[in-house]
């Protein structure tokens, strides 16, 4: 059915934006070598062949081995009439191929119209015919439909939209009268992947949603339909059909405080419908939701009542189950209000309001309710796949979205200075390893009078330091209320930091440039490395190939073994001498292919190479503490056994690899651990060839050099609550 239509399959196009979410190149930039560079050759007036379009894509998704299926699918998709079996003679028109790829990559929605109008105005008049702009919108649409959107819906939006465009009807479009229509039709804005600013103007925060649960329109009133798609604010859970969205209401939450009356106390919010408990809050009776739209629910404790109960609720808000984490806007003011300057509330007021550029938060004071601890919010929306940008979604509406930050959009200083002043604020991460290190190294730059404790959602692969806090190897759509409230349970931990020195020996090779300065997971050189090298290299080559937590593991699995043939590091102790605290460390005993150096017992998504250790009589956290007094190396074996990783103790664990296969039995816990070699607070390494290193999963080949690594500083993070006994009996232990 998908080649009858011309259209790739859902597979072909989850691995086509796979390949996307790696490739950093535009289609502007591509389009400009076909049309004047070094793949003019390929150019057939305004088309390409199925050669051409193959160098499109190698150029475009950075990829050298595109599945040959995939490549020729999406030249399939793009042909008009018949599907031949053979593509040798075929082309396609290259301005409908790159208004596609411009329709899927990021960017604002109204460079995206300029861009595409520009793309089908081959005669640079400013002026699309009808036919033109239809070609345009079919683009759209194939866009719609592969993002899985109700295109018997949007079509007549789009007509609508070309019926207003064309008020004279004289069937040709300015590129004036495109970019205004455009930018005034929310579903398509929504489809370009608009992203709004919070204005507090009565704007919603649209987002596409396909509702599993019968829904109805918050205008119309009338049924969405099951399995169909609508609009959803984030803000508000306010609800429409993709036609109904121009004529919404406006959106009724505010973020902030606006007037002196507003400060201090929080109002209930409270918007029609969004029931989705199905029961009253205050009676415990059935809100029924079968043939209307009935019921409220406060866009800030969550409650939901039925509207005869709405009397008999109280006017101020504590904001619910979610209290301790939450900013109510009552706590989030304009900083004049509080210089004791009076302002009326008026339109002229209002609008010296939306002058102060609200965006940047420089603007706003915070005064949090007491004996809370708001939460400071930043997700990658690019971790696990789509999970991100859902994870934003949801926070968006459960806190203040004021608190969330899309660290795409806004990177986190912004959040930082936001929060610098706020007492008992923390921080939860949501995102991968690598994001994580991101925000505690802006951490380190912005010199925060206090440092706030900090959380982890893990939404990447790895996820080695949130298994370590506790927060588990991946997040699966597990309920964030709750996540919230075992935030509450968490615990204080400072988890140590270590620098890293790296000092190239003066030689004619070059190295790879080194990914970090900071050891937050671990550092390892040789068999370890080398298996880590190989992988990045092949999943940036096939990213497709590694989209899960299963498939990376096998991939890994086969790495190491076939590590095990070519044993590129093999007798590593010749390559390298090791000093810990300025004692050489004696590796002649030992025939070893890699070291590794710890700072948390987890690499590579929960593979432990220091392994379990024989718990002596006692505080195992006090012997260490004890030991760490008295000597900051230790190497004796029989004490080595006897010593657990503690991320808070000041050193880092020291274990040798024998080989790739021991590595790979270790990461499929076929084997315990690795082998022992120290504890100490401070490492050196000289090499004497190029060898494969990583730090945090990030791998590079480094030429002979030396390593310094030392303690830089400690961070606060929070540890999870310990996990509930699943022992039937477990309340007896």
């Amino acid at each position: 059915m998908a080649k009858e239509k011309g259209l790739i399959s859902p597979n072909d196009f989850a691995q086509l934006q796979k390949y996307m979410e790696y490739s950093t190149n535009k289609v502007s930039d591509v389009l400009k070598l076909f049309e004047d560079g070094e793949m003019a050759e390929y150019l057939q007036g305004d088309a390409i062949g199925y050669e051409g379009f193959q160098q499109f894509l190698k150029i475009y998704l950075e990829a050298d081995n595109i599945p040959n299926h995939l490549s020729l699918a999406l030249f399939q998709s793009f042909k008009m009439g018949h599907l031949e079996d053979t593509v040798e003679n075929d082309v396609v028109c290259l301005s409908d191929v790159s208004c596609y790829f411009s329709l899927l990559e990021g960017g604002r929605p109204e460079d995206k119209l300029e861009f595409t109008f520009k793309l089908y105005d081959t005669d640079r008049n400013g002026i699309l015919d009808s036919s033109e702009v239809d070609r345009l919108i079919i683009q759209m649409m194939r866009v719609a439909e592969y993002l899985d959107w109700d295109v018997s819906e949007l079509r007549p939006i789009l007509q609508e939209m070309m019926k207003e465009i064309d008020y004279d009807g004289s069937g040709s479009v300015s590129l004036a009268e495109w970019l205004r229509a455009g930018a005034t039709t929310v579903p398509l804005l929504v489809l370009l992947g608009l992203e709004m600013t919070l204005k507090d103007n009565g704007q919603h925060l649209w987002r596409p949603k396909r509702f599993p649960r019968p829904v109805y329109c918050n205008l119309c009133e009338s049924s969405i339909g099951l399995g169909k798609q609508g609009l959803s604010c984030n803000l508000c859970k306010y609800v429409v059909h993709d036609q109904c969205a121009m004529k919404a209401l406006p959106c009724e939450v505010s973020t902030y405080a606006k007037s002196r009356k507003d400060i201090g106390i929080q109002s209930h919010v409270w918007v029609r419908g969004g029931c989705e408990s199905g029961r009253c809050d205050r009676c415990q009776k059935k809100i029924r939701i079968y043939h209307s739209l009935v019921g409220l629910h406060c866009v800030w404790c969550h409650l939901e009542i039925h509207d005869d109960c709405l009397q008999a609720m109280g006017h101020e808000c504590d904001c619910g189950l979610l209290r301790d984490h939450i900013l109510p806007p009552s706590s989030i003011y304009p900083s004049v209000l509080a210089s004791g300057q009076e302002r009326k509330v008026s339109k002229t007021s209002q609008k010296t309001m939306d002058d102060l550029n609200l965006s940047t938060f420089e603007a706003l004071r915070i005064d949090p309710v007491s004996n809370t601890h708001p939460l400071l919010v930043f997700v990658n929306p690019k971790s696990g796949g789509k999970q991100g940008e859902r994870v934003l979604w949801k926070f968006q509406y459960l806190l203040n979205p004021r608190q969330v930050f899309n660290l795409l959009k806004d990177g986190p200083e912004a959040g930082l200075r936001f929060f610098r002043d706020v007492p008992g604020c923390r921080i939860l991460v949501c995102g991968g390893d690598g994001t994580v290190g991101w925000i505690l190294e802006t951490i380190d730059k912005a010199n925060l009078p206090v440092v706030p404790p900090v959380a982890v959602l893990p939404l990447g692969t790895g996820n080695d330091l949130a298994r370590c806090l506790r927060w588990g190897g991946g997040y699966e759509g597990q309920n964030l209320g709750k996540i919230l409230k075992d935030l509450e349970m968490s615990k204080v931990v400072h988890m140590d930091r270590w620098s890293v020195e790296v000092i190239p020996q003066q030689t004619e090779e070059k190295s790879d440039p080194v990914p970090f300065q900071i050891i937050n997971n671990y550092f390892s050189i040789g068999v370890d490395a080398s298996i880590a090298h190989r992988f990045h290299i092949m999943r940036e080559k096939y990213p497709e190939k590694f989209n899960s937590r299963m498939k990376n593991k096998l991939w890994y699995f086969e790495f190491a073994t076939s590590e095990s043939i070519f044993s590129t590091c093999k007798k590593l102790e010749e390559s390298l001498t090791v000093e810990i605290c300025g004692k050489p460390l004696d590796l002649s005993n030992l025939s070893l292919e890699g070291i590794a150096v710890l700072n948390i017992p987890s690499m590579h998504g929960g593979s432990n190479l220091w392994g379990d250790t024989k718990r002596p009589h006692g505080d195992t956290h006090g012997i260490n503490q004890a030991l760490g007094a008295t000597a900051k190396v230790i190497t004796d074996p029989d004490i080595l056994k006897t010593c657990v990783p503690d991320l808070s103790d000041k050193r880092l664990e020291v274990v040798g690899l024998e080989g790739a296969i021991e590595m790979g039995q270790i990461y499929t816990k076929l084997k315990n651990a690795g082998h022992r070699l120290a504890k100490c607070s401070e490492i050196t390494f000289h090499t004497t060839k190029t060898l494969p290193m990583q730090i945090d999963g990030e791998p590079w080949m480094q030429t002979p050099c030396t390593i310094k690594i030392t303690h830089k500083n400690q961070m606060p993070m929070l540890m999870g609550p310990p996990p509930r006994s699943s022992n039937f009996f477990g309340f007896l232990c």
